[in-house]
């Protein structure tokens, strides 16, 4: 071989290597999109919304959107949103095992713990400052993250919050329309799917870290009159219904068909039954048609987050990946629209507050986690 065949040949292996090594390096900074803007995004929470004089944190960053409550300005947050950020540090911690942020929260979290009777609770807001109701709902999406993290570690102090927001969420509990659970505390108005559904997913997560029997049996008394109560002919769920007259208030939000999607989807991994299973894909069918057609969440960030959980736990006993595709679009376009330059999310009024922030974060980090399990790119 001539001196000149042989530059040849080095030439084109150069060209093809460094190639391939571009290509490469484009590949996995693609795979890791969504890993870099949940942690851009983490940093820009925490630098925008945490106030570090006080330790809380801020609920809108423009004073002028803070609620005034019971004579006081509310100018932290109210508890949903730290219940939204426990549940996204949860999932960050899931992609970065040193992360240690939950526990972070949830000592943020503790302000707002109110032990009154009949059983201990977490408030709307600070105690101290301004005392107001105790949701149903906010204490079981503690629970709900206190009991994952139960699972992930083993830690007895998740387990037993976990158990205590079990507790508190089953005062809700009475015979009125053959059942179901109140929304709030002393507010006997309406039985909504927004405190049944997660009310479900509680006890059966109690039910797999017990095995004992009377959490699997609430949970189906708990599911079986969100069924047979809230559920809409295309398998979705209204919001609520009145315990006066029996009417249905019939907006339908992506956080309960993600509730009761999941519900689903833990009852068939408890009991084996396949009907769960088809109950579960065709909440998830429904409700990829209502919510995720466009290109545009119809709802707000954290709403879809919780439909995102549904989805992800669907994925280990159907492969499909049409409903993460069709969430892909609309979390694509957010990523493209409506990112500003502190890195956190405008609506039409200004910056989205921190519970919308706390469900974006989340939907990046089970994102995150998605990129490095599936090949997202194929989907149309």
């Amino acid at each position: 071989m001539n001196k000149r065949k042989k530059s040849l040949i080095l030439i084109v292996t150069v060209i093809l290597f460094s190639g391939f090594a571009v290509a490469q390096k484009k590949g996995s900074s693609k795979k890791n999109i969504y890993k870099s803007e949940m942690e851009q995004l983490h940093t820009a929470v925490e630098s925008n919304f945490h106030d570090r004089v006080s330790g809380y944190y801020f609920v809108d960053l423009d004073p002028a959107k803070r609620e005034t409550k019971f004579g006081h300005k509310r100018e932290y947050s109210w508890l949903w949103a730290l219940c939204a950020m426990f549940e996204a540090t949860n999932e960050i911690e899931k992609i970065n095992k040193n992360a240690n942020l939950t526990d972070g929260i949830l000592k943020s979290m503790q302000p707002y713990y109110d032990p009154a009777p009949s059983k201990p609770g977490y408030g709307e807001y600070i105690v101290k400052l301004s005392q107001g109701q105790r949701y149903y709902d906010d204490n079981q999406w503690i629970g709900i993250t206190a009991l994952d993290i139960y699972e992930r570690t083993a830690k007895k102090s998740y387990f037993d919050l976990g158990k205590s927001m079990y507790d508190f969420m089953m005062t809700a509990s009475d015979n009125a329309l053959g059942g179901g659970l109140y929304w709030r505390e002393n507010d006997f108005e309406t039985k909504n799917t927004c405190s049944n559904g997660p009310g479900i997913i509680v006890a059966l997560k109690m039910y797999k870290a017990t095995k004992e029997k009377v959490y699997l049996d609430n949970a189906l008394k708990i599911y079986n009159w969100t069924n047979e109560n809230l559920q809409t002919p295309t398998g979705l769920f209204y919001d609520n219904i009145k315990v006066k007259d029996k009417s249905i208030s019939k907006t339908i939000y992506s956080y309960n068909s993600g509730t009761m999607l999941q519900s689903n989807v833990y009852l068939y991994e408890i009991t084996g039954d396949k009907k769960y299973l088809e109950r579960a894909i065709k909440i998830a069918d429904s409700s990829l048609d209502y919510f995720y057609a466009g290109d545009k969440f119809r709802d707000g960030y954290w709403f879809n987050a919780v439909l995102l959980r549904g989805y992800q736990h669907l994925l280990k006993y159907n492969k499909d990946l049409k409903y993460i595709s069709g969430f892909k679009k609309c979390l694509d376009n957010v990523l493209k629209e409506d990112k500003n330059k502190k890195g956190l999310f405008e609506a039409k009024d200004g910056v989205y507050n921190l519970v919308e922030h706390g469900g974006m974060l989340e939907i990046l980090a089970r994102f995150a986690h998605l990129e490095g399990h599936y090949n997202l790119s194929r989907q149309k």
